[in-house]
């Protein structure tokens, strides 16, 4: 795949969307993934279901990548794993799964994250947690996945076994 991978970041939080909060994670994931990638789409939006699915849709098969941040915890507005499941075609366990294993390692509140992975159309779709110490270390762990886990959504068939 010679192109760079596009990709989406949106801050999913009431108190950043009202401006009451800076978003550190939102720029970092920028960051974390320019030399895979360029950030095509960054927004803010506040924790409201309907409106993160009505984004996802929106921005399925204009990205390649749609990282979210934020809202995957247990707080009443925690909504963003039940946004994304309900706009998957299909999951993608292994990625939630890993980044949930590796933050353990870290501390045993990882356990509490809710974090789901999936494909909607040709976009890969990750759920990743607010704090930008939580995003530094779950982008870590997945990040070199990203570009193989693209070509295979786009169609690649090569064998998998290199």
């Amino acid at each position: 795949m010679g192109d760079k991978i596009t990709f989406a970041v949106l801050t999913l939080s009431d108190k950043g969307a009202l401006g009451q909060r800076e978003d550190l994670s939102g720029p970092a994931i920028a960051e974390l993934i320019k030399d895979i990638g360029v950030v095509k789409v960054y927004e803010i939006l506040p924790d409201e279901r309907e409106l993160i699915k009505t984004k996802l849709v929106e921005l399925t098969n204009t990205v390649d990548v749609i990282f979210t941040t934020g809202g995957t915890g247990l707080s009443p507005r925690d909504v963003t794993p039940e946004a994304t499941l309900e706009v998957l075609d299909r999951q993608i366990p292994g990625i939630s799964e890993a980044m949930r294993q590796a933050g353990l390692a870290k501390t045993k509140r990882a356990m509490l994250s809710r974090a789901v992975a999936g494909q909607r159309g040709n976009t890969l779709i990750i759920n990743l947690p607010g704090s930008l110490k939580a995003v530094k270390e779950n982008l870590e762990v997945i990040r070199d996945v990203i570009p193989h886990a693209v070509e295979k959504i786009k169609g690649d068939t090569a064998d998998c076994g290199r």
